[in-house]
């Protein structure tokens, strides 16, 4: 608790409802990194974390939420693709794409993970999911997918790897002993493959099933 009260910031000029929103914003991302997502954050810490009085935070966001919604849709929007360049790629480029964004954006993911964790039905894991089912369409017809593909699963499926990958890395590297970097390397490498198995369905499959089924 003292060390809390330390930390906390003193109390800011009054500016305009947008720089008091950014503050407080700043402020929960600072909380999060810093006490990590399962401690979780209540809307006075926040208040407190920013110098801003905790009325400010109630009348601005209202639930903690609100707030951490707030901030990924901030976050989202300072990380992610040029939407025009990114829906024109194929799938796995997509995938790959999403997979370097979220790696070097780890807080996102930690943050989505804590509105999953809190059962927030407000929380949109895929803003932007009709842009996505176009995109799939047109994979399926460019071959980028095979036309049977299941291509929403196949979204959802990669992104919980990627945001999954961010959230656990560093418990990951320990298990296993490896250097975050090499970690890093040999993780986007599987990954690669995971992609080409998806965008090649079972066309090259070359599992022992195919040739014990074959003759049944």
């Amino acid at each position: 608790m003292a060390e809390s009260q330390a930390s906390a910031r003193p109390r800011r000029r009054r500016g305009t409802r947008e720089d008091t929103e950014d503050e407080l914003l700043d402020a929960a991302l600072r909380l999060i990194k810093r006490d990590g997502v399962l401690v979780g954050i209540t809307l006075r810490e926040v208040a407190k974390e920013a110098g801003v009085n905790h009325g400010q935070i109630y009348q601005y966001f209202g639930t903690r939420q609100i707030l951490l919604r707030a901030a990924i849709s901030r976050m989202l929007g300072k990380v992610a693709p040029h939407p025009s360049g990114h829906w024109d790629l194929p799938f796995s480029d997509r995938r790959r794409s999403l997979w370097k964004i979220s790696l070097q954006n780890r807080d996102l993911a930690k943050l989505q993970a804590l509105l999953a964790l809190d059962e927030d039905e407000q929380f949109d894991i895929f803003p932007a999911i009709e842009s996505t089912r176009a995109a799939l369409e047109r994979d399926k017809k460019t071959g980028a997918l095979p036309r049977s593909a299941d291509g929403e699963v196949m979204h959802a499926l990669t992104a919980a790897t990627y945001l999954g990958y961010g959230i656990f890395r560093e418990a990951i590297g320990r298990a296993l002993d490896i250097p975050l970097a090499e970690l890093d390397t040999r993780s986007a490498a599987v990954f690669d493959l995971m992609l080409a198995g998806l965008q090649h369905g079972d066309s090259e499959c070359e599992c022992p099933c195919s040739s014990t089924t074959s003759g049944a």
